[in-house]
């Protein structure tokens, strides 16, 4: 099965969420149950790459996601070099709260299309609504790999799992 050509907002009427399975439970269950929550209260946004023909209810299975929500860290957590050019109230940053890709596309680059999309995403609301970086908390060891390869930096230990960044500098020259 192929996935669409973009991503959309999330519509609980329009995809299906149940079937959605990238081997992390943590993962499953925040777009089975949680997602379209968080989106209605206004605390987060999940696109979404659909696949592109539709199941026989009518609904589209889920191949992709990020959810993006705003968020802040304190200055001292950031590298000193950097810390010292910003004030001492918290940075206003972006948070990539959830990325996932669904088991059957694993292996075919759609993490790394995945993350470029909510890169760009972010970068257009930056346009508009200034943050330093782009932070992620990691799931585990391999989500670490992933964004390193990518170009994001340990920050800190958040809550027992490593937070990463990425300076909007950085993500300014990847679409500019």
């Amino acid at each position: 099965m192929s996935w669409a050509y973009e991503f959309v907002e999330l519509d609980k009427a329009m995809h299906d969420r149940a079937s959605f399975d990238c081997g992390e439970a943590e993962l499953n269950v925040f777009i089975q149950t949680q997602a379209a929550k968080h989106m209605k209260v206004g605390i987060s946004k999940t696109m979404l790459l659909q696949a592109s023909v539709p199941l026989s209810d009518g609904k589209y299975p889920i191949c992709a996601f990020y959810t993006i929500a705003p968020s802040s860290i304190r200055r001292d957590t950031l590298p000193e070099a950097l810390a010292k050019k910003l004030p001492r109230y918290p940075v206003p940053v972006f948070m990539l709260a959830q990325m996932a890709v669904h088991l059957k596309y694993h292996g075919q680059g759609l993490g790394k299309i995945t993350l470029i999309k909510a890169l760009e995403y972010l970068w257009e609301i930056n346009s508009k609504m200034r943050a330093f970086a782009v932070i992620v908390d990691c799931l585990n060891k391999n989500a670490e790999q992933f964004y390193s390869k990518y170009g994001f930096e340990t920050l800190c230990d958040h809550n027992g799992k490593t937070r990463m960044f990425m300076p909007m500098k950085i993500i300014a020259k990847l679409f500019q």
